[in-house]
């Protein structure tokens, strides 16, 4: 069996598929299964001991761009793929496994794509609620759930990685490192305030851990806050490593402090101790999958809304999450 996974274009989603790979492969040996994701996406899933070649997909959120998806879709094709797996929900998605002839096309129902899908799946949200399960739900037959328990999400990073990322960057591995995850891609109602992450950053520094901050280009500017607020307690990262470095790095970290973002699931499935910051999403829907994991949340009557922007404007869900509750949470993780 030959099979293709279209893949999320969000890093957190994708490594929620990790369990659909590892049920594909449990249920069909000798699969070949590949992927076609954004190349921002790709780094995780060449983590995946169960993802074969990844093919990279050029389009952008939103881009229709029909005559690339057909050449596209022409270079598939020459791969003779048995199986598509889409897990995206856009009609967008599914033009490409079906301009290749890929012969069976399965995912859930969305966008009036019934022509494109043609092993169709209707998502009970009330049977299935967290994401992660939808994905599996992909290896059943169209109505059956998946099978319980899901494996975890496993990235993979060795000591070769690690120390050829520590070289590139001209670091020294530090005896404690706690690493910092201050973005998050969706919006700032999911970024815990700068003073606060600051303040956490002078309370492990003063309790000998060097702390290092990771994020895209795009965090750069709030991570730079963090350290000027912090008196430089902690260093920013942000912007200057590859997602593959930034992957090997904080593999080495002996906690992870994340908002609800992608590297807070990269974290969990580098196993390691983890505090998440939830405020206006929901960790019964996209929770790190990890059994080292901390979640803290303040749990408000308005929380989860699920918006960019706090619609009330007071951001209270993070705004009033205090240091002093998540540093008590680090404590509990760290290692004595």
């Amino acid at each position: 069996m030959k099979a293709l996974v279209v893949a999320p274009s969000w890093i957190g989603d994708t490594i929620l598929a990790q369990p659909l790979f590892a049920r594909l492969h449990a249920r069909l040996p000798g699969l070949q299964l590949d992927a076609l994701a954004p190349r921002w996406v790709a780094p995780v899933l060449r983590r995946m001991p169960e993802i074969g070649a990844v093919v990279d997909s050029p389009f952008g959120h939103g881009e229709l761009a029909l005559k690339a998806r057909w050449r596209l879709a022409r270079q598939l094709a020459a791969g003779r793929y048995e199986r598509a797996y889409v897990l995206p929900n856009s009609l967008k998605s599914a033009l490409v496994p079906w301009l290749a002839g890929i012969p069976e096309r399965i995912g859930f129902v969305g966008e009036s794509r019934y022509g494109l899908v043609n092993r169709r799946h209707v998502l009970d949200k009330a049977a299935l609620p967290l994401m992660v399960e939808r994905f599996a739900q992909l290896a059943e037959a169209p109505g059956t759930p998946p099978a319980q328990p899901l494996p975890l999400p496993r990235l993979t990073s060795g000591p070769a990685e690690q120390a050829a990322a520590l070289a590139a960057l001209g670091l020294e591995r530090p005896a404690r490192l706690v690493a910092f995850c201050p973005g998050a891609e969706y919006g700032p109602a999911k970024r815990w305030p700068t003073a606060h992450f600051a303040a956490l950053a002078q309370a492990l520094a003063a309790r000998g851990h060097t702390v290092w901050l990771f994020g895209s280009p795009k965090d750069r500017a709030v991570a730079d806050a963090i350290v000027a607020a912090s008196s430089g307690a902690c260093r920013s990262l942000c912007g200057a490593t590859s997602l593959d470095q930034a992957i090997d790095l904080i593999a080495l970290a002996e906690l992870v402090v994340c908002n609800d973002s992608g590297l807070m699931h990269v974290a969990a499935a580098l196993e390691r101790p983890l505090v998440a910051l939830y405020g206006s999403s929901s960790p019964g829907f996209t929770p790190p999958l990890s059994e080292r994991a901390t979640i803290v949340s303040l749990g408000l009557a308005c929380s989860p809304c699920f918006e960019r922007q706090c619609p009330l404007g007071h951001f209270d869900c993070l705004n009033k999450l205090d240091p002093a509750r998540v540093l008590e949470a680090c404590l509990d993780r760290l290692p004595s």
